[in-house]
């Protein structure tokens, strides 16, 4: 089975440059002994235009057999008889974790600038198991970004009426990060196959949500993936959903109400999601500060952008994020190129780093930091309130974060929130820093609660809202 990763040269970076992204020197070719065989990376181009490294899995039946629990799904002449060494699947999902993993993680300390950044990108799978056909490969790949083209694989050539196989040759096409799209193919390799070479168990779920950071969460097929990824084992699926859900500051029901249940659905009362009552209390805020102008810094998708833009009180609404991809698909989310006259004349988007000064932050009435301070490595903090407070200097930002103190309400849920989270703060933590962003920078701050407080832990969601 085979994978092949292309990259072409952009603005003063040679394509050549996907060895360091890769960790895998063009010049080498290199081997990798799995449990069910041996992993292959090798580069048949490399020049500055165009540059592709090639990722070939050898498995060995015996090896995958010895390798296999006892709870193993396959069983009788399926362990002996299958596709496993010829087309890709969760077997080729494990080769990559084992030989990218630093590269899926996005890190590259010596050029850390390009790992953060997107690159123009093809992948391509010759053989791809793909149950729901080319129409459902576009569909888990699409909502990402990608120019998808998935064509049916005939059954045999020779007789064409026999019609097509349940395999597709799969080829995306795009300009987005590489630790997103090899953490995306991680994924959804084995959701396009519906099955798994090993026993799925619980830490699946962290597997899961650490290659899902960043897109499962907002993927509009997110139920069906994960049920998939979990080889459809309830308990399994409702934990991935509820953490997937707090990612998103959403019920878990939310993401996945059970077919059974819709009919009556409206007959429950609902809670209102935490992500709607962050939306509201940040509205709130922005109106009572009278801002006209907002700057939404790491707006995602664009849901506060969302929000805000509709309402001609808010003269000029820009969403910034570091992700090129979450730009992307707020653009799309937002139909920009179907927005009405005046609210497309309001609206700006645009990619941007929040810890590096950028003219563009400047002259705006508020800045936004929705659920963004806690995935900033912390030494970098001091950057981001030069940057914020300092330099784009607005007369209001409204600041909302967790409050770690709260996680115990969370039942199951072990450690922070997200896998991407770099920390989360104490009401304590949060207060000590906004004090010391207000010494500096020459600011007052109010403390707000988000979601229900709690007399002993507090809002799931603290606020600060910081005047000038």
């Amino acid at each position: 089975m085979l994978l092949t990763i292309t990259m072409t040269s952009g603005p003063g970076v040679p394509a050549t440059d996907l060895g360091f992204l890769l960790h895998k020197h063009p010049d080498r070719a290199q081997e990798f002994e799995q449990a069910f065989g041996t992993a292959h990376v090798f580069y048949p181009e490399a020049s500055a235009e165009r540059c592709t490294a090639a990722l070939l899995l050898e498995v060995d039946p015996i090896g995958l057999q010895r390798s296999r629990g006892k709870n193993s799904p396959d069983f009788s002449l399926g362990q002996y008889v299958n596709d496993r060494p010829y087309a890709a699947s969760s077997l080729l999902a494990s080769a990559m974790n084992a030989v990218f993993r630093t590269a899926m993680r996005g890190r590259c300390p010596a050029r850390r600038e390009l790992a953060d950044g997107t690159v123009p990108l093809e992948l391509s799978l010759p053989t791809l198991p793909c149950k729901g056909g080319p129409e459902f490969a576009r569909r888990l790949f699409e909502p990402l970004g990608w120019e998808v083209s998935a064509e049916p694989v005939q059954l045999d050539e020779r007789f064409p009426e026999w019609g097509d196989s349940r395999y597709v040759t799969l080829t995306l096409r795009g300009t987005v990060r590489l630790a997103d799209a090899l953490n995306q193919v991680y994924v959804l390799l084995p959701v396009l196959d519906q099955s798994k070479h090993y026993w799925v168990a619980p830490d699946e779920v962290d597997k899961l949500i650490r290659a899902g950071s960043g897109w499962l969460a907002g993927h509009p097929e997110r139920a069906g993936i994960t049920r998939r990824y979990l080889g459809n084992r309830r308990g399994l699926v409702r934990a991935a959903l509820g953490r997937l859900a707090d990612a998103e500051g959403l019920p878990e029901d939310a993401l996945d109400l059970p077919e059974a249940d819709r009919d009556g659905a409206e007959e429950h009362e609902r809670k209102v999601p935490l992500n709607e009552r962050r939306l509201e209390a940040v509205t709130a805020a922005l109106k009572r500060e009278e801002a006209r102008s907002v700057l939404d810094l790491g707006c995602g998708q664009g849901k506060l952008v969302s929000r805000l833009l509709p309402d001609s009180s808010f003269t000029r609404v820009t969403g910034v994020d570091v992700s090129h991809t979450a730009v992307a698909i707020a653009r799309r989310r937002l139909k920009v190129d179907r927005l009405p006259r005046l609210q497309a004349e309001r609206l700006e988007l645009f990619q941007g780093a929040l810890t590096y000064l950028d003219d563009r932050f400047r002259g705006y009435d508020a800045a936004v930091l929705m659920e963004v301070v806690e995935h900033v490595d912390q030494p970098r903090l001091p950057a981001l309130a030069r940057v914020v407070f300092g330099h784009a200097r607005p007369r209001t930002v409204v600041v909302t974060t967790p409050n770690v103190e709260h996680n115990v309400r969370y039942e199951g849920l072990t450690g922070l929130r997200h896998p991407d989270h770099r920390f989360e703060w104490t009401r304590a933590q949060f207060r000590e820093w906004a004090g010391e962003v207000c010494d500096r920078y020459g600011y007052a701050v109010r403390y707000e609660p988000v979601g229900d407080d709690d007399p002993e832990v507090g809002p799931p969601t603290q606020m600060g809202v910081f005047t000038r």
